[in-house]
Formats: structure tokens, C-alpha cells, sequence
């Protein structure tokens, strides 16, 4: 195990992590629909979405998605058509805000509801983004060498999903303390307002890269 090349590994995961990302926008605005409970639910289905993926380039699985154009190409354009969904699903609330209507349907569903729900925009989000795949083949090669141990490459395939989701949950936790001032119809349509700019932005970039 080369303890000085995962240090290295170790810090380019927090600089990557702390570029906002769709992930941010989709943990933020589940927080703001649904609470606490839905914005954990949202990291923690991105958490499984991203382990996945990372397990996946460290056993080279991956390299079919990447290799296989349509295959790339079917995934890049679901998750650019979820995006721009959950975005339009943002802005739909924003009017609402802004028309003073109570937005209270959120609040009457049961936890378990909202649990699914975040759950199912984390998971979705994360995994129907190609550029995780081909970022995790460009760069963990780099680090696992040619001959790695299964104890190795579990380390490396677990590092940046570990990091990610504790970042997303100080978010989750920030926005949810902060919700007193959020449940403002000026405020929360301000909120949604640039959330939704956000997964609007995220949506084209990965349609038009």
C-alpha cells in the first residue's frame, strides 16, 4: 500500500468534493421540500449511487459503459433529462412560494414517503451521470497501480463516496437548522429559485459535453 500516493488521493478527493455539483443542488433541494429526513435520504442514495460507480471503475467494469457509445451516450441523456426534471419540479414550488399558495402537501406525507423519495432523486441523479464514470477511469488507474490488493482497491473505491456524503450531510443538516428562516415564502422562493437555476445549468453540461 502506497500511504504517501493515497494522501495524494486523499486530498484531491476533498478538492473535487467541495466543487459544487449536482449532487449539492439535489441534497439541498430535497432538504428544502422535505426536511432533515429527505435531504439524508437524498445523500444517502448518492452515497450508494456513487459506491456503486467507484466500485465499478476499480474492478474495471466500467470501461464497457465508457467503450460502449450508445450505452454512454443512453445514460448521459437520462441523467441530463432527470436533472432538468427535478429542476422543473423546483420551479413549480417556487411559484407556489410566490403566489403566498401553502405549500404544506410536502409535510403531510409520512416518513417513509419522504424517505423513498429522496432516496430515489439521490440514487438517480448520481448514477445516471456518466462523467462520474469516466472520472473514476481517468483518475483512480492513476493511484491503484498495475497490481493493486483487493484490500487496496476497496480502500480507494470507498475514499471519495466516504467523503462526498459527509460533506453533502454538514449541507443537509446546515439547510435544515437554517429552514426557520427558509419557511419564508420570499426566502424559500429565492432558495428555489437559484436551486433550480443550478440543476437547470448542471442538466445542459452534461447534455452539451
Amino acid at each position: 500500500m502506497d500511504w504517501a500516493g493515497y494522501a495524494m488521493f486523499l486530498g484531491f478527493a476533498v478538492v473535487l468534493t467541495l466543487i459544487p455539483g449536482p449532487d449539492t443542488a439535489v441534497s439541498i433541494a430535497n432538504t428544502l421540500a422535505g426536511g432533515r429526513a429527505r435531504g439524508l435520504s437524498a445523500v444517502a442514495g448518492i452515497g450508494v449511487a456513487s459506491l456503486v460507480q467507484s466500485v465499478a471503475a476499480a474492478a474495471g467494469l466500467s470501461v464497457l459503459v465508457v467503450r460502449v457509445e450508445p450505452l454512454f451516450l443512453t445514460i448521459k441523456w437520462v441523467g441530463a433529462a432527470y436533472l432538468m426534471y427535478l429542476a422543473v419540479q423546483t420551479f413549480r414550488t417556487m411559484r407556489r412560494h410566490r403566489s403566498g399558495e401553502d405549500v404544506g402537501a410536502g409535510a403531510t406525507r409520512t416518513d417513509d414517503r419522504r424517505v423513498r423519495t429522496g432516496l430515489r432523486q439521490g440514487f438517480l441523479s448520481n448514477i445516471c451521470n456518466p462523467k462520474i464514470i469516466a472520472f473514476y477511469l481517468a483518475v483512480l488507474p492513476q493511484f491503484l497501480g498495475t497490481d493493486p490488493s483487493a484490500g487496496t482497491v476497496a480502500l480507494y473505491a470507498v475514499t471519495l463516496p466516504a467523503i462526498g456524503c459527509s460533506y453533502l450531510l454538514a449541507v443537509v443538516v446546515g439547510v435544515d437548522r437554517a429552514r426557520a428562516v427558509f419557511s419564508r415564502s420570499r426566502v424559500r422562493a429565492a432558495m428555489d429559485a437559484v436551486t433550480g437555476t443550478a440543476l437547470v445549468a448542471f442538466s445542459l453540461r452534461l447534455a452539451t459535453e
